[in-house]
């Protein structure tokens, strides 16, 4: 049951949007959806390695049972199937062997299956093969359908067997096992009866039905909004193979930091990939930046590079909510992105700009600090114009110190070390043109946090991250070390995105 419901992104966004004025504790659960449904996995496969060896022990035990001749209980109970009474071990005649039993009965052959269907779902889950290998990942964990279907058909032949509850009533097992093993024609004792067996009922469907229903219903609602049309209005190619993709469709709605399944028909009727919104909820169309990270991106890239008269046909299903939906719950936000993880961040800075544009007086942010760490030159040329722009209006405002961001490159040559070395004392960034100077190398988080902690004393501060997992352990360190154990002073949040 508990497996499904961290996978229904609908249901989320849904509790995300009704939690709104709950506590942030109670939101920020909502985040770790993906960490729950890999523990619930986990899970999962450990109680499968234990409920295998149990069934083994047990079938090794009524094999012995059968071909036990000493008249105890177990070789009495065993034996009751050749008097044309109820039966309770399964194995019948002492030729039959466990191997048999599980590649002939229904429940063996269907424990076999789903749990080869689970060792394929559970390692093709790793990262490495998440990474490198999607569409591995992507199709064997489609092998749900056979798991469940399997799961449900397992326990309805009815293989584990026990004595029925009026019979228990009529002959206790602990008073009348005596009698069983010492039976006596002329026995007129209430315990001389037979007891009654019968199949333990298949209960898993009562647990599987209402979360399988549930996920139906949510498929079944990706698809109809999939199908729904999308008009891909600009295609821009930006600098270190980067697409940008402008689009519109009927109805769509959206909040900064969300992100969105895509799917090209061209390439894959069956794959769809999440990519994050970098357009503002204040524009008329939404946006997606696109970068090569396997077959499936290269292949869109090469397609809206050499295309023609006829635009790709896109399906798109969401959006989706994420934790930088809760930016502005914070009077302080610390935003860091990675590389293309910039992109939520494209939507935040956005919608801001837009905020100043129509001074807006509801917003509760007062500062952002802002995070970019690049490998290349290049990855920043697409998002300076925005940068740019925000900083003249926020100037024109009154409010210059709004927005503190640091650009840091972790990658660079002697060539471009030399030519900032030459410019050093220009008023503009020789890397990015702006008035900010890129900072090389990595940064001292213990440093950032020391600042912002002592510029905010008194100030909740949202730590949001977009980014890979190192990072992340960094950041969460650096919040729990420079939080205030006194509620009154400086307390910092970690989120990050997860999909």
């Amino acid at each position: 049951m508990l497996i499904l419901l961290p996978i229904c992104r609908n249901l989320l966004s849904f509790l995300r949007g009704t939690c709104s004025c709950c506590r942030r504790t109670l939101r920020k659960q909502l985040d770790h959806n993906l960490t729950f449904h890999k523990l619930v996995a986990y899970a999962l496969a450990l109680f499968t390695a234990v409920h295998i060896i149990a069934h083994l022990f047990n079938l090794e035990r009524y094999n012995q049972s059968q071909q036990a001749t000493d008249g105890s209980l177990p070789a009495v109970l065993s034996k009751m199937h050749l008097q044309g009474r109820d039966w309770l071990n399964p194995i019948h005649s002492n030729q039959t062997t466990v191997e048999y039993v599980a590649f002939t009965t229904i429940p063996g052959l269907t424990g076999i299956i789903i749990t080869l269907v689970l060792i394929l779902m559970v390692t093709s889950s790793t990262e490495f093969i998440r990474r490198n290998y999607f569409e591995v990942f992507w199709y064997t964990h489609h092998l749900f359908i056979i798991y469940f279907t399997g799961l449900v058909i397992h326990g309805i032949a009815g293989l584990v067997r026990g004595q029925t509850e009026a019979s228990m009533e009529e002959v206790p097992p602990r008073r009348c096992a005596h009698y069983l093993t010492h039976e006596d024609e002329d026995c007129r004792h209430d315990c001389c009866k037979d007891p009654e067996f019968g199949s333990i009922p298949a209960e898993s469907w009562k647990w599987v039905l209402a979360p399988v229903l549930l996920y139906i219903f949510e498929r079944i609602l990706r698809v109809w909004r999939a199908r729904q049309k999308v008009v891909v209005t600009k295609v821009v190619m930006h600098p270190a193979r980067v697409l940008e993709l402008q689009m519109k469709k009927k109805g769509f709605r959206m909040e900064v930091g969300q992100y969105i399944f895509i799917n090209c028909p061209a390439i894959s009727l069956l794959e769809w990939h999440p990519f994050t919104l970098t357009s503002a909820p204040e524009e008329d169309f939404f946006s997606v930046h696109i970068r090569v990270a396997g077959d499936w991106t290269e292949r869109l890239i090469d397609i809206f590079q050499q295309q023609k008269l006829e635009m790709p046909r896109i399906e798109v299903d969401g959006p989706f909510g994420t934790a930088s939906e809760d930016v502005f719950q914070y009077e302080v936000a610390m935003l860091v992105g990675a590389g293309i993880g910039v992109t939520p961040f494209a939507s935040i800075l956005k919608s801001i700009w837009y905020k100043f544009q129509q001074a807006d007086q509801t917003l509760k942010t007062k500062k952002i600090y802002f995070y970019w760490l690049c490998r290349d030159t290049g990855a920043f040329a697409w998002f300076n114009d925005l940068l740019a722009s925000l900083e003249q209006k926020m100037a024109q405002s009154g409010k210059a110190d709004f927005l503190t961001y640091r650009l840091f490159l972790t990658g660079w040559n002697t060539s471009i070390a030399n030519n900032v070395a030459l410019r050093f004392d220009t008023p503009m960034d020789t890397v990015t043109g702006l008035r900010h100077k890129t900072i090389f190398g990595r940064p001292m988080w213990n440093s950032e946090f020391a600042a912002v902690a002592a510029a905010h004393p008194r100030s909740v501060v949202g730590v949001f991250l977009c980014g890979p997992g190192a990072l992340a352990k960094s950041l969460q360190k650096s919040c729990h070390q420079h939080s205030s154990l006194d509620p009154r002073k400086v307390k910092f949040y970690f989120n990050k995105e997860n999909f």
